[in-house]
């Protein structure tokens, strides 16, 4: 069994697309599961069926925490079960499912899955993550073109939680995000700490999805530079070490600071960012 679990943000016709091409790959069983982040939005439930659970956070708790309603919920249900956590602008291609089901009966030992991601119009939107903890850069490549030609997955760093699987057979509890992510790194956090407990880390070209990009986030511009920068700079705590992070605060401080006259709106936005992060130490 496949669960799909994806969460909601006032994106029901988004989700509508995702179901729609999830039902094209009805050789498989599944069952979705949708974290309602937009409570006072009633147009998900249009969408229910047997199929398809809908589960209420109440509130917009964050993509993070939001996700771990829905992994608690399905690893209750099925703690061997496969879970493929999938933005709702995103959508599967044909034969996704048997695919997926294929490669974890052919390599049992992959915890965590990510999928190739395409934008609609073919161009590759994510083909693996890097992480350099010297300096705390963290970045998108395409390691397809060369690395992938020739091998079913490879190792990567960390996977975007735009499309990952997860293979809950790999794991003695639950894996769930730090709830201390609202939006932006969770992803990232997620692959580094199930890393270092020895879980494999792969990236496949035999499956995968498409993403239109910020489809969601692009409507709320000023959140979504206020979470980056806090999150990014909770990552750096979390994973390098107090110099790197230092650095990096004060490179994006002074930059904002600069740059304020000319791009104001950025620039306060990334303040904010800094500030949000910089209350867990002083509340």
């Amino acid at each position: 069994m496949i669960y799909f679990l994806t969460v909601n943000y006032y994106s029901t016709p988004l989700v509508e697309k995702l179901i729609a091409s999830i039902l094209l790959n009805q050789e498989e069983s599944y069952q979705v599961i949708i974290v309602n982040n937009s409570p006072d939005d009633d147009s998900i439930h249009r969408i229910k069926t047997d199929s398809i659970l809908i589960l209420e956070s109440g509130e917009n708790l964050g993509f993070g925490k939001a996700c771990n309603l829905g992994l608690n919920w399905i690893y209750s249900q099925n703690p061997q079960a496969l879970i493929w956590l999938i933005n709702p602008d995103a959508y599967l291609l044909e034969n996704s499912l048997s695919r997926a089901s294929l490669f974890f009966e052919n390599h049992p030992e992959v915890s965590i899955l990510g999928t190739t991601v395409y934008e609609p119009t073919g161009k590759v939107w994510f083909g693996g993550g890097e992480f350099i903890p010297e300096n705390g850069t963290i970045i998108a490549q395409d390691f397809l073109s060369v690395e992938l030609e020739s091998k079913p997955y490879i190792k990567t760093n960390w996977v975007t939680g735009c499309s990952f699987i997860i293979n809950l057979k790999k794991f003695t509890s639950c894996p769930l995000f730090d709830e201390d992510y609202f939006l932006y790194y969770e992803d990232f956090d997620f692959c580094r700490r199930y890393a270092q407990e020895g879980h494999i880390i792969g990236l496949t070209k035999q499956i995968s999805a498409i993403h239109k990009p910020s489809s969601i986030t692009g409507t709320i511009p000023d959140e979504k530079i206020k979470h980056s920068t806090y999150s990014y700079l909770l990552t750096l705590e979390k994973h390098t070490n107090k110099w790197v992070l230092l650095y990096r605060l004060s490179r994006i401080a002074a930059s904002a600071l600069i740059s304020l006259p000319s791009h104001t709106k950025i620039s306060i936005n990334e303040l904010k960012g800094v500030l949000l992060y910089w209350r867990r130490f002083v509340l």
